[in-house]
């Protein structure tokens, strides 16, 4: 399958009205989890690479071309995104590497300067032929801080759409990045709301804090790309601790590495299920 823009995910699974899955990758085990688990779900998939985990490698090239590497060797469509770019030279040099989407994140910007950024981004990008995310109402717990009272007012997610050009809106309905529970409360009445309002594709970032129902009732409502980290995260380290714990004397790590990765492939199946991708 050739690797493939976000939007020829993330657009027929709007259509369609179920989800996209977009799963944050941080190293080479992730990569080959996500893009495997989807191969055996028979489903396309997004691929993420977030400006922290471009920090924890020291660059983007490496890690971001692996992953450009694993997706053209994929049996299913993947995309390779940049996930919640502050820099607008990292962005930059994503596009230039080969990503075909980035999400630049400018929402802790107050709205008049959110748009102006956004929209200089958006520019550059589609100039190039690239699908470009933003986020309107800033969804916590990136520095730790969860804000369960940030939502994103229906009106201000149209004007800020067609003030910029964007391909596709993070919005913030209670969700919160980097949570360990499955407790988040939802608000799928303004999830409705702005999807009457908004004719891009929603996104729905934190999702990790979301129940399985939830996540089903949020896509019925008009969410489509699910943006899911710290579940994957929490499933690798699951496996690993359990390898770990039976197998004292491991010193070989593609024994308790390949272990991990197992139990995250497994989890993007189960995920891609509750999401109706596949």
């Amino acid at each position: 399958m050739p690797l493939v823009s976000t939007g020829e995910i993330a657009g027929p699974a709007a259509e369609r009205g179920v989800g996209c899955g977009a799963f944050n990758a941080i190293g080479l085990e992730h990569l080959t989890a996500i893009i495997a688990g989807a191969e055996a779900a028979g489903a396309p998939v997004v691929v993420q690479l977030s400006q922290n985990a471009v920090r924890y490698h020291g660059s983007l090239a490496p890690i971001g071309s692996a992953a450009l590497a694993a997706a053209r060797a994929a049996a299913v469509p993947v995309s390779v995104h940049l996930d919640h770019a502050e820099s607008p030279d990292l962005v930059r040099e994503a596009v230039e590497l080969g990503f075909g989407s980035v999400m630049f994140d400018a929402s802790a910007l107050d709205y008049a300067d959110n748009v102006r950024a956004t929209a200089e981004m958006v520019a550059f990008c589609h100039s190039r032929g690239v699908w470009v995310e933003a986020e309107l109402g800033e969804v916590g717990g990136k520095d730790g801080v969860h804000a369960p009272g940030a939502r994103t007012d229906p009106g201000e997610a149209a004007a800020f759409v067609a003030a910029t050009g964007v391909d596709a809106l993070a919005v913030a309905v209670g969700t919160s990045h980097a949570m360990l529970t499955r407790d988040a409360a939802l608000d799928f009445d303004l999830i409705a709301k702005l999807r009457a309002a908004v004719a891009v594709p929603l996104v729905l970032h934190g999702s990790s804090g979301v129940a399985d129902n939830d996540l089903r009732t949020a896509v019925r409502s008009g969410m489509t790309k699910i943006n899911i980290a710290t579940q994957l995260n929490k499933e690798f380290t699951a496996g690993l601790r359990e390898y770990c714990a039976e197998n004292p004397a491991v010193v070989d790590p593609r024994k308790y590495l390949g272990a991990a990765r197992a139990r995250l492939q497994a989890e993007v199946i189960r995920l891609l299920g509750v999401l109706g991708a596949r």
